[in-house]
């Protein structure tokens, strides 16, 4: 694998977290500009398209994420984490994934779970972080993927909100595994852990 696949320290796998507006997403998109050059990427978005979801600010939000993206890239809408990465085998573009909270949300409204009991949810999301990682594991193109750290403030009032926090607590935890490096970034300053 040429030099420029490969992130600060040499890894393939990064985790970039961080707080919402924390600079987590520019940050991974420098590093993957970095693995890629000028070349292609692949940019998996697996929250709610802005057809799903017809808040304004959430489709302004998309644009903006979108009109950073150079145009070599190829942007991927989907929530089939497992299959984007499982049809990226072989030497090729990296691959960024923005970003797992949005993943969560986005599978737990396609499934229509947020009701179902905390452990019927847990199961749903461990599946999927399953096959996932399986996926992470096995392709050898340099993956990044960005996430929310939550749970640092207070404890949600309501339901969704804990366990939204629990579950995305348990899928960074669990990627985090597959990952030789996890970036904190806080106020756009990056820590790497």
């Amino acid at each position: 694998m040429s030099s420029n696949h490969h992130g600060a320290g040499g890894a393939r796998r990064v985790l970039v977290t961080g707080g919402v507006r924390s600079g987590k997403s520019r940050h991974a998109e420098e590093l993957v500009r970095g693995w890629a050059g000028d070349g292609p990427a692949v940019y998996v978005a697996p929250g709610p398209t802005a057809a799903e979801d017809s808040d304004p600010d959430w489709a302004a939000r998309l644009d903006a994420h979108r009109r950073r993206r150079p145009p070599a890239w190829t942007t991927v809408e989907t929530r089939d984490l497992a299959g984007v990465l499982g049809g990226v085998r072989g030497a090729g573009e990296p691959v960024l994934v923005d970003c797992l909270g949005t993943w969560v949300t986005g599978v737990l409204d396609e499934e229509q779970a947020w009701d179902r009991p905390s452990a019927a949810l847990l199961a749903l999301v461990e599946a999927r972080v399953d096959a996932t990682l399986a996926a992470l594991t096995a392709t050898d193109r340099p993956v990044l993927l960005v996430t929310n750290e939550v749970g640092l403030g207070v404890v949600p009032e309501h339901r969704s909100g804990r366990v939204f926090r629990d579950l995305l607590g348990t899928v960074n935890q669990r990627l985090a595994t597959a990952c030789e490096e996890v970036h904190l970034v806080v106020a756009g300053r990056v820590l790497v852990l």
